[in-house]
């Protein structure tokens, strides 16, 4: 059975992450959704894994955010993926608690998650380009060291990877867990387009499951997922 098929485990990780996300928005538990779509690709013990994530934030000292990153991003050595950004494997919660590789939302996640258990408040930042933490001590950018950001050093990262373009302050507002969740697989969709597209038909359907997907985005993903399930035939 190959990657992205339709039929066993894969069911699974599609129905549970289904169910998932239908429930209110601050009801969807974002730790167990992200490991549903690792285990979309992959046997994934779900359980176990959150089990991890619970020892890990056990395990750390942290009471706020700048404790939090230094502890995670330069303690304990979680890090950004800079020599194979595109790896799938830097999109799996599992994957990156295993390799401490990430991307900046799955990096993100991990900390919103052990901050969670910690009883510290983070929020995802969905800043184009680059995703963050936003807390009471600023934006944290778990990709570099979790470097903690004032607003203008956010706009500052923002303008080195997208020279020319126009900040906008809404790039810094707090998103809710279905963005998050949407953000995760469309990267996951984009890696998979450009190394082995067919793999990229799980992480379609998944998205499409999400109810509040805008319109233009859930038209796109239908003509994507028609176009690449077209090629089977």
């Amino acid at each position: 059975m190959g990657p992205g098929s339709e039929y066993g485990p894969r069911v699974e990780a599609l129905d549970r992450f289904a169910t998932l996300v239908q429930g209110s928005e601050s009801a969807i538990p974002l730790d167990e959704a992200a490991l549903w779509i690792a285990a979309l690709d992959h046997p994934v013990d779900v359980d176990a894994q959150l089990r991890v994530l619970d020892a890990l934030a056990h395990d750390l000292a942290a009471t706020d955010a700048a404790s939090l990153a230094h502890e995670m991003f330069v303690d304990r050595g979680f890090t950004g993926n800079v020599v194979d950004y595109g790896d799938p494997r830097n999109s799996y919660l599992d994957e990156v608690l295993r390799r401490r590789l990430g991307i900046p939302i799955t990096l993100s996640v991990l900390m919103i998650e052990v901050g969670r258990r910690r009883g510290i408040g983070l929020v995802g930042v969905g800043m184009p380009g680059h995703f963050l933490v936003g807390s009471d001590d600023g934006f944290v950018d778990p990709f570099h060291a979790g470097e903690v950001l004032d607003t203008t050093g956010a706009q500052r990262l923002f303008e080195r990877s997208h020279p020319g373009a126009p900040f906008a302050e809404h790039y810094l507002d707090p998103v809710g867990t279905r963005a998050v969740l949407s953000r995760m697989l469309a990267n996951l969709v984009g890696t998979f387009l450009t190394r082995s597209p067919m793999r990229a038909i799980g992480a379609i359907r998944m998205r499409l499951e999400i109810p509040d997907l805008p319109v233009a985005e859930r038209r796109q993903a239908e003509d994507l997922l028609a176009r690449l399930r077209a090629r089977l035939n």
